[in-house]
């Protein structure tokens, strides 16, 4: 699969250079990937990615690169395409690879980077436009695992399903994903067979149901699961938990649900 998706046979190319406002003393430039399937060739194909240039004026810019882009899209480049929301590290719209690691662009500091900030969609998704992934399949994959409490036994008569503190300790490092994809999109198992593996965070999510003491169809979601494909291609390369901007675990998740594939079967 080509890096990010790209049409077949395209490759980046060097793109515009916007300069800072005159008199801009603290510059950080910024390399931003830009690509719209809309414009076309005149053969009629779409036009080859490539990278724009922004200088931007740190004096005049909060700390955080989701900030820089704002900045540029208010005052270089409108349309400049990306997507954010809470700026707060709990929505995950603004997931993209920003100096080599995928990670959220309002939790990402511009000092950490050392040089040019270089930014690109989350790799190997199609790319609808600029730093925007088609999130279609990743939320198809998400709603196979049926991520809502399951039960058979009646609802208890105007109470809640209580669960034990321990019980409920077991959810920690689960429910915090916030299914941004970077775990996902930097996983080369997820890349190479994303048609049926469900990759890092989905398992994680699946797991989480798993795990909770409330749901009663555990033993439906591990047959689920007992696939060739949507648990077992995982190779514990951890570049999931390495790059997880929410610090969880997703590859202890994913033994956690082959032990009890391992026990169901004893």
């Amino acid at each position: 699969m080509a890096e990010f998706a790209l049409p077949k046979n395209s490759k980046i190319q060097k793109g515009k250079h916007f300069a800072a406002k005159e008199g801009a003393k603290n510059i950080k430039k910024f390399a931003i990937y830009r690509y719209n399937p809309d414009q076309k060739k005149a053969d009629g194909t779409p036009e080859n990615p490539r990278l724009d240039t922004f200088e931007v004026d740190m004096d005049s810019c909060a700390p955080m690169v989701l900030d820089a882009l704002i900045k540029i899209k208010d005052e270089t480049d409108s349309s400049l395409t990306f997507r954010r929301s809470c700026r707060e590290g709990i929505c995950g719209s603004c997931a993209m690879n920003i100096d080599g690691t995928n990670t959220l662009a309002c939790l990402k500091p511009i000092d950490e980077v050392k040089g040019d900030v270089k930014i690109y969609p989350l790799p190997h998704m199609p790319v609808v436009k600029d730093l925007v992934p088609d999130m279609n399949h990743f939320y198809a994959q998400y709603e196979s695992i049926q991520p809502w409490l399951q039960t058979v036994s009646p609802d208890p008569q105007g109470k809640e399903r209580l669960q034990s503190p321990d019980d409920r300790a077991k959810l920690d490092g689960l429910y915090e994903c916030i299914l941004c994809a970077c775990c996902s999109t930097s996983c080369p198992s997820y890349w190479w067979n994303s048609d049926r593996y469900l990759g890092p965070a989905i398992l994680l999510h699946a797991y989480r149901w798993i795990i909770d003491s409330r749901d009663e169809m555990t033993g439906e979601r591990l047959e689920d699961l007992e696939d060739p494909f949507k648990l077992y291609r995982c190779h514990t390369i951890m570049n999931c938990a390495k790059t997880c901007p929410k610090g969880l675990n997703p590859a202890k998740a994913i033994a956690e649900i082959k032990k009890l594939m391992v026990e169901r079967k004893l």
